[in-house]
């Protein structure tokens, strides 16, 4: 299949195509399944600030004192 194709149809490794025929012309789509960049994208649309050392340092003390709180 042409690059070109693929790239409009979102088609990767692995993609699941349908098609249908239609007289003389064939219908190809991609068949309705998720891709792992796509559910990837609908639970984090968009990417997290970057960190510092410091700040995840701070994090991680912050959250271990909230857990051994509640003891």
């Amino acid at each position: 299949m042409p690059s070109q194709v693929r790239r409009k149809l979102g088609l990767g490794p692995g993609s699941v195509l349908e098609w249908d025929e239609d007289g003389e012309k064939v219908i190809v789509r991609r068949a309705g399944r998720y891709t792992s960049e796509e559910v990837h994208q609908s639970l984090f649309p968009t990417p997290p600030k970057p960190r510092t050392l410091a700040e995840l340092k701070d994090g991680v003390r912050r959250y271990v004192k909230k857990r051994r709180a509640g003891r």
